[in-house]
């Protein structure tokens, strides 16, 4: 029996299911670790210490396993946000000058 997906993996977008974001889980398809800041739902660079959740203590390895209590399965795809290089393309595109 398939289990459901419940997310993606950070690294490599592969399905993960609701057991699969152990301490000591891995991605069954890349095998880099799932309970990690780049696969949490509150991971955001954009924030103080990339983490939208205020009371959550730094952790300074994003992409290692991790005893974050607030760790929450990210459902979108995607680990760290749009491409920089497509944002700053995509800017340039529409101020250049014609």
């Amino acid at each position: 029996m398939k289990r459901p997906t419940t997310g993606t993996c950070w690294h490599c977008g592969g399905p993960l299911g609701e057991l699969e974001y152990g301490r000591q889980d891995s991605c069954p398809k890349c095998r880099r670790d799932t309970h990690v800041c780049r696969n949490c739902g509150f991971y955001d660079p954009a924030y103080n210490n990339q983490c939208r959740e205020p009371q959550a203590d730094r952790v300074a390895e994003k992409e290692r396993s991790n005893f974050c209590d607030y760790f929450q399965p990210r459902t979108h795809a995607g680990g760290a946000g749009p491409n920089p290089d497509s944002v700053r393309a995509a800017a340039e595109a529409l101020f250049k000058k014609k």
